[in-house]
């Protein structure tokens, strides 16, 4: 696990690219303490940070191939490294070294763009051809680990954090002003085009080259739902059979590996498997908001060890310019916080740890797939509508929509309608209308929610709805949001952390399984539980989704947190992008308890702060 630079530019000197170099790596230090190296040609500079997991002493980067012509440089873990390099030595290739990292060098050489298709694992890489003067790329399947780039001035700059970029001549520093209305709407930068004008993410699932000048994107992988006759004994029995293989897979390290767990079924399903040493937990006072207590049941009927701590309100709001500053892009998703100091207290402990991100995903946990009821009786009924013609269903769900209000219509409307017409993911924040109330004219231009999602659905038209729902989760929330803070708050503690439940191999298993048994009208992830059932006990298995539960709503009512949000409402900076009486008068309608506003103010003081802490504080410590 490591962090990656670079640039390919033909005009600075060798000893320009070795500052600029040198600023890169020392912006993303976090993300690998242990060592440090740098390659420089005519054309490129390459850089890289060490966080030492597999190979302690020969496993340093760059790595180049027999003859020198080629260099890598690689962030994160290859699970299948040990077979694909017992392949390429069978055809001939020479390791210098035991790391993954030198799996994919030889793979490109032997397998070209292929490569990448046979990679198991979380990854971004870049590899410089000496002789083709061409740079080549990727991303790994999911986009667990986040790579950028930015495409100005004469020069191509990557690197595994926007920030890397801040201290480069090439680089622009300007806000993207067709982020910010989106964001407020799904609380997490849901464009293409990142928060800082002209920084893209390669998209997951897809490599690059550069050559020439010129940039040109592949995707080499991608979903595909084909769902498959069989019995609920059979779906249980793939699922379970996956989910062991892969978390085995998951605990391959050099060094000692522990567990994230919370009081929900995908991370203590994880640790139960993984029986690791060390477990982890987190929570904010007591009761609503600690979780940590029915994670130390679990680890006592497991005999482990649970390492838990309670955060205070006043060190939470103390960190969170840091937590916005790790994050490169305003997130307004709360359990950012938690997840920073869960992140620290492990590090304490161990370099690695496994969590249980991807299952909702993969399986259909997500309470938004078809239950915004909480009446059994609805939710049956809805299960019978679901078998309706789609014609059908589609007209009944068209008068639903415009129907006066009933108990159950919305969870009706959502059962059988278009999912294109109603499900946006994980997150609703601000409607696009009242967004563009808030905001100054110049950011109230933006792509539209609608074009948004309607991106990824335009690719699956034929799926069914429930599929088309886990697609659009699996290319928007799961990369912009899940997996974004997953990374940037374990790697700003220099913390590897690994997702064992979203791997390739359990993807393809999720693939098959029909949506019956995926959701039905008694819960979700019906299959996935009932998997789980056979290694937990009860109340585990069958616990409701949780998340990170973090006490907003009691924050803003304290006159501490109040005064600390209104004071940035207040800032001459804020005026730039809102209208400042309308948000103050927001914040004080929610301290007055005449509305619940929590999760809009949250999403405004997020990209606030983020924006104090890289074009306020930033500028000021430039100048």
């Amino acid at each position: 696990m490591c962090g990656i630079v670079g640039f390919v530019n033909t005009t600075y000197s060798k000893d320009e690219k070795a500052d600029q170099l040198e600023q890169m790596m020392a912006r993303i230090v976090h993300r690998g303490p242990d060592n440090t190296g740098q390659f420089i040609d005519e054309g490129v500079g390459i850089g890289f940070r060490r966080l030492s997991i597999i190979d302690l002493k020969c496993g340093n980067q760059p790595i180049f191939n027999e003859n020198d012509t080629k260099a890598i440089i690689f962030n994160g873990e290859i699970y299948n490294y040990q077979e694909l390099q017992q392949d390429l030595q069978d055809k001939g290739h020479v390791f210098k070294t035991s790391a993954d990292t030198e799996v994919i060098l030889h793979g490109y050489e032997e397998y070209g763009t292929e490569i990448v298709q046979k990679l198991r694992g979380m990854f971004t890489f870049a590899i410089w051809d000496r002789e083709k003067q061409e740079l080549f790329g990727a991303r790994d399947h999911f986009g667990i680990k986040p790579l950028y780039y930015y495409h100005k001035n004469d020069t191509f700059m990557f690197g595994s954090e926007i920030k890397s970029f801040l201290d480069h001549p090439a680089f622009e520093k300007q806000v993207n002003p067709g982020a910010l209305k989106p964001y407020m709407t799904f609380q997490y930068p849901a464009t293409d085009e990142t928060f800082f004008k002209d920084v893209y993410r390669v998209p997951e699932g897809h490599y690059f080259f550069i050559k020439n000048g010129e940039v040109t994107l592949t995707q080499y992988w991608d979903m595909e739902y084909t769902e498959e006759n069989m019995t609920e004994k059979e779906a249980v029995d793939l699922i379970d059979q996956a989910v062991q293989e892969t978390t085995n897979a998951h605990l391959i390290s050099d060094v000692e590996v522990g567990t994230f767990l919370s009081s929900g079924v995908d991370s203590s399903l994880v640790t139960t498997l993984a029986k690791p040493q060390y477990t982890f937990s987190i929570g904010f006072g007591e009761h609503t908001y600690n979780e940590s207590s029915e994670a130390k049941k679990l680890t006592d009927i497991l005999n482990l060890r649970n390492y838990s701590r309670v955060i205070e309100s006043e060190e939470a709001f103390n960190a969170f310019p840091e937590i916005q500053y790790h994050l490169d892009e305003p997130s307004s998703n709360a359990s950012c916080v938690p997840l920073y100091f869960l992140a620290k207290l492990a590090r304490e402990h161990v370099k690695v740890v496994l969590s249980g991100e991807g299952a909702d995903e993969l399986f259909a946990g997500y309470t938004e797939y078809g239950f915004s009821s909480n009446s059994k009786m609805v939710r049956v009924f809805a299960q019978g509508l679901k078998k309706l013609p789609k014609k059908s269903r589609y007209r009944l769900a068209s008068r639903l929509k415009n129907a006066y209000n009933f108990h159950g219509r919305l969870h009706l409307y959502q059962s059988i309608a278009p999912a294109e017409d109603f499900f946006i993911g994980q997150a609703f924040v601000f409607d696009e209308d009242e967004a563009a109330d808030y905001l100054q004219p110049t950011y109230q231009q933006s792509e539209s929610v609608h074009d948004i999602v309607q991106k990824q659905y335009q690719k699956v038209p034929d799926l069914p709805d429930l599929k088309k729902m886990q697609y659009l989760d699996m290319h928007q929330w799961m990369p912009k949001d899940i997996l974004l803070k997953a990374d940037k708050m374990t790697m700003a503690h220099s913390l590897e952390a690994r997702t064992p439940l979203l791997d390739t191999r359990l993807m393809e298993v999720a693939e098959k399984i029909p949506s019956k048994y995926l959701l039905n009208s008694k819960e979700t992830k019906y299959a996935f539980r009932k998997a789980a059932h056979r290694h937990l006990p009860e109340e585990w298995a069958n616990r409701k989704k949780l998340g990170f539960p973090v006490p907003i709503k009691d924050w803003l009512h304290e006159e501490q947190f109040y005064h600390q949000v209104r004071d940035v409402f207040s800032a001459d900076f804020a005026a730039d992008f809102f209208d400042q009486g309308k948000i103050l008068d927001l914040l004080d309608r929610n301290y007055q308890q005449e509305i619940d506003a929590r999760r809009k103010i949250w999403t405004i003081y997020s990209f606030l702060t983020w924006y104090k802490v890289y074009f306020v504080e930033e500028s000021q410590t430039k100048s």
